[in-house]
């Protein structure tokens, strides 16, 4: 089934309800979204010409034409590839060469970044501003529209692009199957929507926050895009005290930032009805606060692109287990296996392991991704014995509650966006002056942690301000250190590989 189906069935059922706004201003009610969705569609395979399947990468930040856009490719029987907004543009570059888009629609404040990300690709992608008259022209509101195109239940419907440990992202190829399982793990597991209710889009929409637009356009609930684009704690709450049963999903990062929020003490948050969190380790004082100040509105998701925010999850009745003996250590974990995935803990053979004992964590069901688009290799190792191997290292409890001990490989994890050393040691090591670098996360308070490069210089000390600028040059703004510890050379075991471990001590924290 195409997922464009939900679009199309709300636009009959739920006509008149709001469906996207920007800050407290009603854009598209659901009759308007789905015409402009279809028409978006007509002038994707009439005007210009794409077949069923061509991918079209999305650079937008979140704003009045995310939903439309997303739900006009699929309507049109077309692949998504909604890309990070933050990405500097030889990343963007690669993205959309690597997934052969035909077409990037992206918003004005990007186009420049579209355009010069365009020129490295071959062939170059259209670009098309959305909203732009180039854009209305293409959305056919003036036809009869049609239905959805017909798609199988493993037609590609998003090309989630997630880092890897080689410093080239990877595209998880989710299928129309993939993200209905999601939508309905969604409802079964974590929460409810009613027609009328919110969600906040503070996190970005080519992400997590997105994916959770999906059971909210299925239920008839509204897509709510702050005016800033993104999450500022003042304006969530000025948000959170316009919409009735408003959902948010959360980095742990900021439930930190908005509980801190001078703010927050004194806001009516009435209105709030969940915060579903993940992308990273909470801390459970931080969640004691939080559920302290804002009441019993938390529920825990953890999953991957490749799973997409389905392999276990911590319920809203789980958060107020108090009277259970082990409710602090269970609130430390990332709860249960979700209802259409099994979750193993398993040794380097892939052998189960016990309650107790720690391993690598896999998981298989029908929301686990078809592969990496174009990267057979990478696809068999991850998705060898027909499990998805995640790189996280967890423990079981006997009572089936998963707490992840480590993250995969050396992942950095900055305001719940994944940030993985390698990319940025070979960025750094392309400087004359730098002979050894190990970068590594540093604990930051409102970010979770920070970017720190170790640095073994091969003559004259490298200043600060040229490797700034060579990662600028060639990574995105936020993957860039934010300090330089220089040293005459870097710990490593009997062969030769470096002891991040022993780096992290310099933070207090080298075990984790």
């Amino acid at each position: 089934m195409n997922m464009a189906e939900h679009l199309a069935r709300s636009g009959r059922v739920f006509p008149d309800l709001p469906a996207v706004a920007v800050g407290t201003r009603v854009t598209h009610d659901y009759r308007t979204l789905a015409a402009r969705a279809a028409g978006l569609a007509a002038g994707l395979t009439g005007t210009l010409g794409l077949k069923r399947g061509d991918r079209v990468a999305i650079l937008q930040k979140n704003g009045a034409h995310y939903t439309e856009t997303l739900y006009g490719i699929w309507w049109a029987g077309l692949v998504a590839v909604p890309v990070n907004a933050k990405l500097h543009p030889k990343e963007i570059a690669w993205i959309t060469g690597n997934s052969g888009a035909a077409l990037v629609i992206t918003s004005a404040d990007l186009a420049d970044d579209a355009v010069e990300a365009g020129r490295q690709c071959d062939p170059a992608p259209r670009i098309v501003v959305a909203g732009s008259p180039d854009y209305e022209r293409l959305v056919r509101v003036d036809i009869a529209p049609a239905a959805p195109a017909e798609a199988a239940a493993d037609d590609l419907a998003w090309i989630f692009y997630t880092s890897g440990t080689t410093g080239r992202p990877k595209g998880a190829m989710l299928s129309h199957l993939n993200l209905l399982m999601m939508t309905l793990s969604f409802f079964t597991d974590l929460d409810s929507v009613a027609p009328g209710d919110a969600i906040i889009h503070a996190a970005p929409m080519s992400h997590g926050s997105g994916m959770y637009a999906l059971p909210h356009v299925l239920k008839g609930g509204i897509n709510v895009v702050p005016e800033s684009g993104g999450f500022d704690p003042a304006e969530t709450l000025e948000l959170i005290a316009c919409w009735p049963g408003s959902g948010l999903f959360f980095a742990p990062t900021m439930v930190h930032r908005l509980i801190h929020a001078p703010q927050t003490a004194g806001a009516v948050t009435t209105n709030l009805k969940t915060i579903w969190y993940g992308g990273g380790p909470m801390y459970v004082a931080d969640l004691l606060a939080a559920m302290d100040l804002l009441g019993p509105k938390f529920v825990q998701l953890y999953g991957q692109g490749e799973a997409p925010m389905t392999i276990t999850g911590l319920g809203r009745d789980m958060h107020l287990m108090r009277d259970h003996p082990r409710w602090r250590e269970r609130l430390g974990s990332t709860g249960i296996a979700r209802s259409d995935v099994e979750v193993r803990v398993v040794d380097g053979e892939d052998r189960p392991l016990p309650p107790g004992e720690t391993g690598e964590v896999v998981v298989r069901g029908p929301v686990v991704m078809r592969g990496y688009w174009n990267n057979p290799a990478a696809s068999a190792e991850t998705l060898k014995g027909g499990w998805l191997h995640t790189g996280d290292v967890g423990v079981f409890d006997e009572d089936g509650f998963l707490t992840l001990k480590d993250r995969s490989k050396d992942m950095i994890i900055s305001g719940g966006t994944n940030i993985y050393p390698r990319e940025i040691e070979e960025v750094l090591l392309t400087h004359p002056d730098v002979a050894e670098v190990s970068v590594v996360g540093r604990p930051h308070p409102d970010w979770g942690e920070e970017v720190v490069a170790f640095v073994v210089q091969s003559g004259k000390r490298p200043a600060e301000a040229e490797l700034d600028r060579l990662c600028l040059d060639s990574i995105a703004r936020f993957k860039r250190p934010k300090a330089y510890i220089f040293m005459e050379s870097l710990p490593k075991n009997n062969y030769g590989k470096v002891l991040k471990t022993e780096l992290r001590k310099v933070f207090g924290n080298g075990e984790r």
